[in-house]
């Protein structure tokens, strides 16, 4: 058995080389680190962003506890984050199986796919804006010719969420998918040759091979997307902000942060909802990280 000290040395070695061969690793460190300490700090003390902090100990953590908005924010979140990263990470592994087929102008589609991902997220959401429009808007327009029915998307309650959850998905396909076609290319033809001398089918090969050789990829999909729903505020900004009636339906966490810090200038209080949001997040990871054992497999 090796030793606590030998065990936590070649843990923090390769940490060490790389923070002692490269100084820019020192700069980036501290821009990260040096926030986080602050709003840590600051989550202990009133400030309004003006005048001096006073530390008021963990009574902004305990006002939490009693905040209907924040608890409201919180399920909203969970809400958007259960809607979107199943359908995300499903359709991009579907994407991605198409897009790795040899058939023409491949690198047009993968291009076409991607182009979401690299839009900013402000004029995706004034797009979608008048996309979701009742009274001109293309989807009711579409949905009227079909003798469908026609929502009000962004004014109707029932719709609010579910219309915001429809456009991250569809933003975000594009990138998950580039990720798991990078591993699709990674699985090696041997594998789907011996299956097809055996006389595989190809769903048998895709259930049997190319998704449990996925699974890295797949898994790294999943944290980075759990991270990113956790972290939603743009499109909520864009495209629920001006409708204060309908904005709790739709209120994420980073919204009231935002909201409590720049909009009422309560910035102890809205650094204590980061940091609860970083908990969430963090034990949510750790979760991840620790039952990835049972699922991914690498080659």
């Amino acid at each position: 058995m090796e030793s606590a000290s030998l065990q936590g040395s070649r843990f923090w070695k390769p940490y060490g080389v790389m923070f002692s061969s490269c100084p820019l690793c020192w700069v980036s460190a501290f821009f990260y680190m040096a926030p986080s300490a602050a709003s840590l700090f600051l989550s202990f003390t009133s400030w309004d962003g003006m005048t001096a902090p006073q530390f008021i100990g963990l009574e902004n953590f305990r006002n939490l506890m009693n905040d209907e908005k924040f608890t409201t924010s919180m399920l909203n979140t969970l809400l958007y984050t259960v809607g979107t990263v199943p359908l995300s990470i499903a359709f991009a592994t579907l994407l991605a199986v198409l897009l790795n087929q040899k058939i023409k102008g491949v690198v047009i589609y993968r291009t076409l796919f991607f182009i979401p991902v690299i839009t900013m997220p402000i004029a995706v959401g004034m797009v979608w804006r008048w996309l979701y429009n009742s009274e001109f808007g293309l989807i009711n327009y579409v949905l009227g010719a079909l003798n469908l029915p026609q929502p009000n998307w962004l004014f109707d309650e029932k719709f609010a969420l579910f219309s915001i959850i429809i456009v991250s998905v569809w933003s975000s396909i594009g990138y998950n998918a580039v990720i798991l076609l990078s591993g699709l290319q990674g699985i090696s033809n041997t594998y789907y040759e011996a299956a097809s001398l055996d006389g595989a089918g190809t769903l048998y090969k895709f259930f049997r091979i190319t998704l449990p050789l996925l699974t890295p990829s797949l898994f790294f999909v999943l944290v980075m997307s759990f991270i990113n729903s956790f972290q939603m505020f743009d499109l909520i900004f864009i495209m629920m902000d001006q409708q204060a009636t309908l904005l709790d339906q739709t209120r994420t966490v980073v919204y009231s942060i935002w909201e409590d810090g720049f909009k009422f200038f309560h910035m102890g209080y809205a650094s204590a909802q980061a940091f609860m949001l970083f908990i969430v997040i963090l034990i949510i990871t750790l979760f991840q990280m620790v039952f990835q054992k049972r699922w991914v497999h690498y080659q």
